[in-house]
C-alpha cells in the first residue's frame, strides 16, 4: 500500500467528528498514487477520500488545487469535491501531516483505453480548459520548459544507468526545444497531470477526473500533448494513430484549435515526452528500491520521445491543418 504516513485509529475517529461524517464504518489504504497518502474512509453517510500531502506537494499551493476543483465542479466538471469540516474549511492536520477530505467518484480506471475512452478524454480535457478559464488564481508550471535543465542537473552524471548514451540525448533534446518551444499559444488552466489512472470510467462512459495537483497555467495544446502521450501510445510504446485521431477530433469538436497551436504540436509532443521523461528518470535514480511504491519506467517515455523526434507533420497524429 502507498501508505506512507499512518493514522491512528483515535485521530481517524476525531476528523470523522469534526467533519460531521456520522459514524465511521472502514478505513483502508490505497495502493494507487505515489505521492501522497491516501485512505478510502466509509462512514454512516458515505464514501469518501482522506489525502495526507506528502512529498512533492507544496502546501502553500493546496488552496489553487483545492479552489480549482471547486471551481470546475461548479462549472459542471465531474471531480472530487473538497469536503467543509465544521469550521467550514477543506484543509486541516491529522498524523502530523496536511490533510483534506474529498467525495468519492464511482468508476475505474482503464488498464488498456480504447479509442472511445481516449475521445472521452479528449471532450472531458476541452471542457476542462473552458471552465477552467474563469478561475481567478494562477500558479506557474514549475515542471515547464523554465525547470527540466534545473532538474536534468540534478541526475545528469548517471543517466546513462537507464539508457546508454542518454545523458547526450537528453542534452541535445533540451537544446532544441529551447530553440523550437512555441510563445504565446492559447492558455489558461491545465491538468497536466491526466494520465488512465487519474480517469474514472464506467463502461465507455468517463465518470470523472481526478489528481489536480500539478494543475497549473500553461498552454492548452501542450497539456493536449501530455494526454496524447499518456494515452495513445501501446504497452510495447507503439503509436496508435486510431487512438490518436480520437482524442484529437473530440477535443477539437469543443475547442477548435488554432493554425499555431496544430503547427506546434510536433513540438509540443516532444516537451511533453521529455517532461515525464525527465521526472521518471530522476524517480528511478533516486528512489530507495525498498520503497514502498515502484517507480515508473523512464525508458517508456524515452521511447515515446524518439518516435516523436521522427514524427514531420502534424497529420502524423491525425491532426489536419486549420481550414
Amino acid at each position: 500500500m502507498a501508505v506512507y504516513t499512518e493514522v491512528t485509529d483515535d485521530e481517524l475517529a476525531s476528523l470523522v467528528a469534526d467533519y460531521g461524517l456520522g459514524e465511521l464504518l472502514s478505513c483502508k489504504g490505497i495502493a494507487e498514487g505515489v505521492e501522497n497518502t491516501n485512505f478510502l474512509v466509509q462512514t454512516g453517510t458515505g464514501t469518501f477520500i482522506l489525502t495526507l500531502y506528502e512529498r512533492r506537494v507544496d502546501t502553500a499551493d493546496l488552496p489553487f488545487f483545492l479552489g480549482l476543483i471547486e471551481h470546475l465542479n461548479r462549472q459542471g466538471i465531474s471531480c472530487p469535491l473538497p469536503v467543509r469540516n465544521r469550521a467550514g474549511e477543506v484543509l486541516t492536520k491529522i498524523a502530523g501531516r496536511t490533510a483534506a477530505v474529498m467525495t468519492f467518484l464511482e468508476g475505474v480506471s482503464p488498464r488498456r483505453p480504447r479509442p472511445a475512452h481516449c475521445a472521452a478524454v479528449g471532450r472531458a480535457l476541452a471542457e476542462l480548459h473552458l471552465a477552467g478559464a474563469s478561475f481567478p488564481l494562477t500558479r506557474r508550471n514549475a515542471l515547464g520548459p523554465e525547470g527540466w535543465h534545473a532538474l536534468f542537473d540534478k541526475f545528469s552524471a548517471r543517466a546513462g544507468e537507464i539508457a546508454p548514451g542518454l545523458d547526450a540525448l537528453i542534452a541535445d533534446e533540451l537544446a532544441h526545444l529551447d530553440r523550437a518551444w512555441p510563445e504565446s499559444l492559447p492558455s489558461g488552466v491545465i491538468h497536466a497531470d491526466l494520465f488512465p489512472d487519474n480517469a474514472f470510467f464506467i463502461g465507455e462512459t468517463l465518470s470523472g477526473i481526478i489528481d489536480f495537483y500539478f494543475a497549473c497555467n500553461d498552454a492548452w495544446a501542450y497539456d493536449l500533448a501530455i494526454c496524447l502521450n499518456a494515452w495513445c501510445f501501446e504497452p510495447d510504446c507503439a503509436f496508435n494513430f486510431a487512438k490518436g485521431r480520437a482524442l484529437l477530433s473530440a477535443y477539437r469538436s469543443l475547442r477548435p484549435l488554432s493554425e499555431a497551436e496544430v503547427q506546434a504540436f510536433p513540438v509540443l509532443t516532444r516537451g511533453a515526452a521529455l517532461r515525464f521523461l525527465l521526472t521518471r528518470a530522476y524517480d528511478w535514480l533516486h528512489t530507495d528500491r525498498n520503497a514502498l511504491v515502484k517507480p515508473h519506467d523512464p525508458t517508456a517515455y524515452l521511447r515515446r520521445l524518439r518516435f516523436h523526434q521522427a514524427v514531420r507533420t502534424p497529420a502524423e497524429y491525425g491532426l489536419e491543418a486549420v481550414t
